[in-house]
């Protein structure tokens, strides 16, 4: 039950995108299509647990028996930054249109902030189950990591085809790009904020 609760959590009610406002820029910059923004979505939900376990195992059995966890933020982004340079190989091979699409948003994965977050909550949050709290062990924080990713992924996704949508429709001249684009942002944060009474 306290994994459901974990991924519950991690998709609807702390969202990464719209409860935490974590990883912004590609959100706004890559959802004008849900195709690149279903695979934006693929490519940030392989980083962000990939690099979850990586950053988990390098702070358990290396950063902290050694007392050195001011490390962590660096030692963090350099894992993050090689995996991402090993999507971008991948993506280049396999889908070289998918890799156009995304063109300098991709390498930008490296800066996500909601990658680095998600790495850095897993080993400094406290979990809070039936009244205890405690640290995540592996299994919570993957779970907990792959749940955010799909909850970023949804949200993406969600957000390209209302994009995709009001293309097709009027919209004022003065709300047309950018501005709309937020007040849908802000319509879909407050919708996702309705799920918070379930966990």
């Amino acid at each position: 039950m306290e994994y459901f609760a974990i991924i519950i959590s991690a998709i609807f009610v702390n969202n990464i995108l719209l409860a935490q406002f974590l990883g912004i820029c590609p959100f706004l910059g890559v959802s004008n299509k849900i195709s690149t923004a279903t695979g934006m979505s693929g490519a940030v939900c392989f980083v962000i647990t990939l690099a979850t376990l990586v950053t988990y195992l390098i702070n358990q059995y290396l950063l902290v028996p050694f007392g050195l966890e001011f490390l962590q933020t660096i030692a963090f982004i350099l894992v993050i930054a090689s995996l991402v340079q090993v999507v971008e190989i991948v993506l280049k091979k396999i889908s070289p249109s998918l890799y156009q699409a995304l063109g300098i948003f991709l390498p930008l994965i490296t800066t996500n902030c909601a990658v680095l977050g998600v790495a850095i909550t897993v080993v400094t949050k406290e979990f809070t189950y039936g009244g205890t709290s405690h640290m995540m062990n592996l299994g919570q924080a993957m779970v907990y990591a792959f749940a955010t990713a799909i909850g970023y992924g949804i949200a993406m996704i969600l957000f390209a085809g209302l994009r995709e949508h009001l293309e097709g429709n009027e919209v004022p001249k003065a709300f047309k790009g950018l501005p709309i684009a937020m007040i849908t942002v802000g319509i879909m944060a407050m919708a996702f904020l309705g799920f918070s009474g379930m966990v």
